[in-house]
């Protein structure tokens, strides 16, 4: 090292390596893109080394910048520790990152986050929804919450909550189209669903389990809410999470005593990181909500 490591732009390494882009960093930070850049610039010019691979999709770390950043978020943790015990009225502060399926984050955890944030007014949760798994190794989350555990002994997985799914469709719908009298009959129905490309999870490939041919999913996108829109419209059958599909009374269970697939949400977190004071509460907080509405989830 040329010199003595800035606290400040060690700040800034971690908005970035967690957020893969200068302006996400900026954003999270309050100050402009072309700050964070010099932030960085000054800290590669002050290790000595490159810490980021620039390119199209953002900012990627080095060999050099992992190394760095295992003794920055150890610094980090530290700080946010010796703040929050000299000013333990203040509650948790920061940002906590939650990568969740739609379903749960959407119909569940959004409703009930707002006492958490009335608790903590310095704490930020952002919640993001998108299909693909968002990298906890990468440090694009810090929790996850998913229907398939982590291979990886770097995270520790636990089961949230059992939930299932069943066939939905309005009763226009189902008075119209041929009749349902067992699950093979699913196979000449139309349905919504997911895009192909996007059943990254073989838990996720419901209408796959039913027998039905991906040639009758015919109205395909990314979004739970979505497929059930299409459903609610009367133009096709949709498998939802009950707890999901309960929101609109206009659907009907299809067979719902031969055709009732089970999942299970867990909860990831990354091991080194289990003891870091906001997401250790968060992650009590969600597992303290599910508890309290297991009903909600076996519907």
């Amino acid at each position: 090292m040329k010199r003595s490591l800035d606290w400040r732009n060690l700040q800034f390494f971690l908005a970035v390596a967690r957020s893969g882009s200068l302006s996400e960093a900026g954003r999270l930070l309050g100050v402009d893109h072309a700050t964070v850049g010099r932030h960085i610039v000054a800290l590669e010019t002050s290790v000595g080394k490159t810490l980021f691979e620039r390119h199209l999709r953002g900012y990627a770390l080095t060999r050099y910048g992992q190394d760095l950043l295992t003794t920055a978020e150890a610094m980090d943790r530290e700080a946010t520790q010796v703040a929050q015990a000299s000013n333990p009225v203040h509650g948790l502060t920061g940002t906590v990152r939650i990568n969740a399926l739609e379903g749960f984050a959407n119909f569940f955890l959004a409703a009930r986050i707002g006492p958490l944030l009335v608790d903590n007014p310095a704490l930020t949760i952002e919640i993001l929804t998108i299909q693909q798994i968002v990298a906890l190794s990468r440090r694009q989350a810090d929790i996850a919450i998913t229907v398939t555990p982590s291979e990886d002994d770097r995270f520790v997985c636990e089961k949230l909550t059992p939930y299932f799914l069943c066939a939905y469709a309005t009763q226009a719908y189902l008075e119209r189209e041929k009749p349902i009298k067992k699950p093979e009959d699913f196979s000449s129905h139309l349905f919504s669903g997911y895009v192909d490309e996007m059943i990254f999870m073989r838990e996720l490939d419901y209408l796959g389990s039913l027998g039905v041919s991906r040639q009758m999913v015919r109205i395909q996108n990314s979004s739970v809410q979505a497929q059930m829109e299409a459903a609610c419209s009367g133009l096709c059958m949709a498998i939802l999470p009950t707890f999901v599909a309960a929101t609109r009374p206009e659907l009907v269970p299809v067979l719902p005593e031969q055709v009732r697939l089970k999942r299970h949400y867990w909860l990831i977190t990354r091991e080194e990181e289990q003891k870091t004071l906001r997401i250790d509460q968060l992650c009590t907080f969600i597992r303290q909500e599910v508890k309290s509405s297991a009903q909600h989830f076996a519907l």
